[in-house]
């Protein structure tokens, strides 16, 4: 059992997935004074999966049974929320649909924007809580004027900031992350420490409802006949010579390299998906270097700045961010990189940082190698 500080904090509900991280996270606020409430939010029936390594995945029957054992170790409540419905909506159907336009999803960061925030708060309300915690390694800082600014985890290797660019300013305030300051061994350590069944268990590096890494195969089994419409296409070279055939669209995206079943004597890669001519292009590594892209679904945590400043971009899950000059003008955001970013794709996530602050994100909708020099810039305003 954690020591448990006589005076209280106030109630929190914590997400729990049944995995080490959100299991610490809980434990270490328990010992803060903080009066935790553990939830875990059923998005889809893990059996649907598919795939040999669906066991694995954070929405098993292990992980909920791993969650339960965790409460009942810290003898907090636990509650199960059913939130399928709104996962199939928010989170699969979109992923269907971007892979059907030729985009690259990332479920991970809709879930957290339309999904896990969403029904945290509201359950929280239910609850008279005044704070929602998960187990993600990143900061909120509180600011001299009050305001809480979203930081980067201390340790670089397992910041997770990038997947949290949705959240909204007025969320920031009630959100805590009591793993931002911590290494994943210490995150072990506290979890043999207390005893947690879960402290080894491994961690989950694939999209939960695609435990198996086999996007293609999720998309036959969820939007059969809309990938069945879909015809063989041309694959070309930068100059729309046809170099071979390929599969259907959906099967690839930018900066893929195998599967393509081209014999060229070097290496290609998929640098544009023409959803619209049924096209996929390829070129040599050169040809995925791009300079400049545009985001659109802008949500800042911070005033829009306005006219061009500098920043640090972030064009994809672990990536430390490059050097660029960014834009934000009648509702979509420009960025030119100081250099060549490679792989720039559609459907992913752009993050801004002033130093170690995520100022802003938005999704790309499309890289190009230099954009035009912008006669100036509005203010808009947050989603």
């Amino acid at each position: 059992m954690v020591d448990r500080p006589a005076s209280g904090k106030g109630r929190v509900v914590v997400a729990m997935s049944g995995g080490v991280d959100s299991s610490v996270a809980a434990a270490l606020l328990l010992e803060e004074g903080y009066e935790v409430v553990g939830v875990t939010m059923k998005l889809f029936d893990y059996s649907d999966s598919g795939g040999a390594r669906a066991e694995r995945s954070c929405c098993d029957l292990r992980a909920f049974n791993d969650a339960r054992r965790v409460c009942d170790r810290l003898e907090i409540p636990y509650y199960v929320l059913d939130l399928r419905e709104s996962f199939r909506s928010e989170v699969l159907d979109d992923f269907v649909d971007e892979y059907m336009e030729g985009r690259t999803p990332n479920p991970c960061i809709r879930c957290n924007t339309r999904i896990k925030w969403e029904h945290l708060y509201r359950r929280a309300e239910v609850l008279e809580a005044g704070w929602i915690a998960t187990g993600h390694y990143a900061r909120i800082e509180r600011l001299e004027d009050g305001s809480r600014a979203l930081l980067r985890a201390r340790n670089a290797e397992k910041d997770q900031s990038y997947a949290l660019w949705g959240l909204r300013r007025e969320q920031l305030p009630r959100t805590l992350f009591p793993l931002g300051s911590l290494s994943k061994p210490e995150v072990r350590r506290i979890a043999r420490r207390l005893g947690l069944a879960n402290a080894g268990r491994p961690e989950s590096q694939d999209i939960c409802f695609v435990p198996d890494g086999d996007y293609g195969a999720f998309l036959r089994r969820r939007a059969p006949s809309r990938l069945a419409a879909v015809p063989d296409g041309e694959i070309v070279d930068e100059r729309g010579k046809v170099l071979g055939r390929h599969r259907g669209f959906p099967y690839y995206t930018v900066g893929q390299r195998r599967g393509l079943n081209l014999a060229l004597g070097s290496p290609v890669y998929v640098t544009r998906i023409d959803a619209g001519r049924n096209r996929v292009s390829v070129a040599p590594e050169e040809g995925l270097q791009r300079r400049g892209l545009e985001a659109s679904s802008v949500n800042w945590l911070v005033d829009p700045p306005r006219g061009g400043f500098r920043c640090r971009g972030a064009i994809r899950y672990r990536d430390p961010g490059a050097s660029c000059t960014a834009r934000w003008s009648d509702g979509v955001l420009s960025v030119e990189f100081d250099r060549p970013r490679r792989a720039i794709t559609p459907g992913q996530s752009l993050v801004l940082y002033d130093g170690e602050r995520l100022i802003g994100g938005g999704i790309i909708e499309g890289a190009c190698d230099r954009l035009p020099a912008a006669a100036g810039a509005g203010t808009g305003g947050s989603r």
